[in-house]
């Protein structure tokens, strides 16, 4: 079993896709499934696959050149699997080696930028259009991380016919909670100090994830204005790097009066203070306007955290009855949507987090394994349907 890493290679985040490839991968070597060697591999600057044992041994932390990074070399049987999203993949490549018997499953998380291309950049869009394409010509089968992206894929092909001439197996799975089994970064002595004391001060709504128009920050710092102007005591802390097109929210959240008083952006949160603020935190707050799946939300309720979430398709099938939902984009209608949950957390009624069902990412694996190795599709695409 062959899995791909190649942007996990190239540049690791520490968020996201990479932190799903990464627990994935660690649990495959320690777990391989039966009858399956493991084999992280990755694509080269010149298209060639080869094994990542340099990148794998340093992560293990042997030494990095105790093997070679030799080219790949398949079987009938073998089962490529690409669990990450490298937008120069060379698919040509992968067709070379299904001749000789070679398997190619890939991973999709969403398709926001062919659904929503406004929310991305364009040349994210042009990228992804290009590698979405290689993926439907090349793979045998795919797996998404939520059925809503499985309908979604589902729906497209329909809508786009002549893509691809033969069926399409698609499959989904859950990604897992437990950030401690995904090798969490650790921060420095002291790290998140201010923003814990103010955690334990006033009630706080978390928000996790990178600055971009699509997640929402900025209409829920306008709520929050509306709600500090109406006199209600509360502190929003941000997890996230800057992203695409924030220049200007970026700069508001650096110069508020508000910064580092009842407002907090982390831009450099190590895995484990972010853990500290899932457990100390009132609620987190999910106001993206598309998603794929929703990690926050499990990792949310893995610590009890209650979940106000944007009534999105995706995250009703993460959260279910257990998070309070909001509707409606500007920042009077979520200060409203805040308002009505603290009276209901003060009624003691708020939809709690506490039984929401959640995956460890041992648990995500094997329903990954499932579809992989077992078949177990939820679909499958024919070229007939349109």
């Amino acid at each position: 079993m062959l899995i791909d890493v190649s942007e996990l290679v190239l540049r690791d985040v520490h968020t996201g896709i990479q932190r799903v490839v990464r627990s994935i991968l660690q649990e495959l070597l320690s777990n391989p499934p039966a009858g399956y060697v493991v084999e992280p591999v990755y694509a080269d600057a010149a298209g060639q696959l080869r094994y990542a044992r340099t990148f794998i041994n340093a992560m293990m932390g042997k030494n990095p050149k105790e093997r070679e990074d030799s080219a790949v070399s398949v079987n009938p049987g073998d089962i490529f699997y690409c669990p990450d999203l490298h937008l120069t993949y060379p698919f040509a490549t992968l067709t070379v080696l299904q001749k000789r018997g070679l398997r190619v499953i890939f991973t999709i998380y969403d398709i926001i930028a062919l659904n929503h291309p406004d929310l991305l950049p364009k040349a994210y869009q042009l990228g992804f259009a290009d590698w979405f394409r290689g993926v439907i010509l090349t793979a045998d089968a795919i797996v998404c991380d939520s059925r809503a992206v499985a309908d979604e894929v589902h729906g497209w092909l329909q809508d786009h016919p002549g893509q691809r001439d033969r069926p399409l197996p698609i499959g989904y799975f859950h990604l897992g909670a437990d950030i401690e089994a995904s090798q969490p970064s650790q921060g420095p002595e002291g790290e998140g100090v201010d923003v814990l004391t103010a955690c334990k001060a006033r009630p706080t709504l978390l928000m996790v994830g990178t600055l971009e128009p699509r997640k929402g920050h900025a209409q829920a710092l306008a709520a929050m204005e509306l709600l500090w102007k109406g006199g209600v005591d509360l502190n929003l802390v941000i997890v996230g790097k800057e992203g695409w097109r924030s220049q200007r929210l970026a700069r508001e959240l650096r110069r508020h009066p508000e910064c580092n008083q009842r407002l907090f952006w982390l831009e450099e949160a190590s895995d484990t203070l972010l853990l500290q603020l899932y457990a100390h935190s009132s609620a987190l707050l999910a106001a993206s306007l598309a998603e794929g799946f929703g990690l926050p939300l499990i990792e949310a309720a893995r610590q009890s955290l209650p979940i106000i979430a944007r009534d999105i398709l995706v995250f009703k099938e993460v959260a279910g009855k257990h998070a309070y939902y909001f509707q409606g984009e500007s920042s009077e209608e979520l200060a409203q949507a805040i308002q009505q949950w603290i009276f209901l957390f003060s009624e003691g009624t708020i939809p709690t987090s506490r039984s929401m069902p959640w995956y460890s990412w041992a648990e995500s694996t094997r329903q990954l394994l499932d579809v992989l190795i077992a078949n177990k599709f939820y679909t499958s695409w024919m070229p007939y349907e349109h």
